[in-house]
């Protein structure tokens, strides 16, 4: 399926480079190292801020512009295992680069575009995941019209099927929700010169720029397991009971420390007693992270397109008011959102304070009845 963590063979113009790597015609090319520059370092939160306990919804950030210096992937939450971003690029980038110490999954909210790797073209679309594995050098390009914006996630630890949707052998069962069909894979080029020679490289927080003296795409051929992926989150089959279902059946990719869960139109509860919109509850282990898609999300009101919410573990947290009895009676859901289901302690960096709802918490307060 492309997710494993195996090694490819890449074959370069007059070399042949074994397995253990991922790699294109570097050897003895680096002809200019850059001083090392780390990335901003993820700052301390502001007393009483996105460090205590309640409940914050980070608004869409479709209408704060970023500054010149910060076209790039903004962190908003992170942990030990996960860095969870927003993306508005500009324009395509400019160089390529290489994350030495993450998987990068992607969710295109919108636009279209296509990551270029030494492995060949794979064009993305609105709505599809998208999956860099370290140590695959590339580069993100955006088609002209609609402004892309991504929800970026840093997997520390990989990015990998559920091992509950795999036999034996590791095929994926007919009771999965997909099928290795649902996956489109890059398509090869072969030896490709853009004309660009810088590469960037990321681990953790140290970025460090290479200058080649000749063509990073030089390859004429590879083999192997690792390599970009894209899945439309409308292909995901989702599960439907007479009852709620909890979170696990959305779960559709996990990785270290999380279940990134899908949530896709489909029919709600059938039980003649059954309530659709979801009980209040209270994770005592996970800390639950929801980015809004599309459609109406039957247990909140007035969340808007691309915003994303924090529930910290621990904290009891359910359906806005009014919600329950709005939901009687309804067959279907049209509701689109990606969720991650998050084992280890959040915290939020100073750009989320920034573009907080400071009235997303007191949402969930019924209003006062007159008297």
């Amino acid at each position: 399926m492309g997710i494993e963590r195996w090694a490819a063979h890449v074959v370069c113009a007059g070399l042949m480079l074994g397995s253990g790597c991922v790699a294109s015609s570097i050897r003895g090319d680096v002809r200019e190292v850059r001083s090392l520059a780390k990335v901003k370092v993820l700052p301390a939160l502001p007393p009483g801020r996105l460090d205590d306990l309640r409940k914050e919804e980070v608004k869409q950030m479709l209408d704060h512009p970023l500054d010149a210096d910060q076209a790039v992937r903004i962190a908003l939450l992170h942990n030990r295992d996960l860095v969870i971003g927003a993306w508005l690029p500009r324009e395509s980038e400019a160089c390529y680069s290489l994350n030495a110490g993450a998987d990068e999954l992607l969710f295109v909210l919108a636009g279209s575009g296509c990551v270029r790797s030494v492995l060949g073209d794979l064009a993305f679309v609105r709505g599809d995941y998208v999956l860099v594995p370290r140590g695959v050098l590339h580069r993100i390009m955006f088609e002209p019209g609609t402004p892309p914006h991504l929800l970026s996630v840093e997997c520390f630890g990989g990015v990998a099927i559920p091992q509950r949707f795999r036999n034996a052998l590791g095929q994926l069962r007919m009771d999965a929700p997909y099928c290795h069909r649902d996956f489109r894979r890059p398509t090869f080029r072969g030896p490709l010169d853009e004309g660009i020679r810088d590469v960037w490289i990321k681990d953790g927080a140290r970025r460090q720029k290479f200058v080649h003296a000749h063509n990073p795409l030089d390859v004429v051929g590879w083999d192997g397991t690792l390599y970009p992926w894209a899945f439309p989150i409308l292909n995901f089959q989702p599960r439907v009971s007479s009852i709620h279902l909890p979170p696990t059946w959305h779960g559709t990719f996990e990785a270290a420390g999380a279940l990134i869960c899908s949530f896709v139109p489909r029919p709600l509860d059938f039980h003649p007693d059954a309530v659709p919109c979801p009980y209040p509850h209270l994770s005592a282990d996970i800390d639950e992270v929801l980015f809004y898609v599309e459609g109406d999300f039957s247990s909140r009101l007035g969340v808007e397109r691309g915003s994303l919410t924090l529930h910290p573990g621990g904290v009891p947290h359910g359906p806005h008011p009014g919600r329950y009895e709005s939901s009687l009676g309804a067959k279907r859901t049209e509701e689109i959102a990606v969720m991650l289901d998050v084992s280890s302690r959040l915290s939020a960096t100073s750009r989320a304070v920034e573009i907080e709802d400071p009235d997303y918490d007191a949402s969930f307060s019924a209003p006062p009845t007159g008297g």
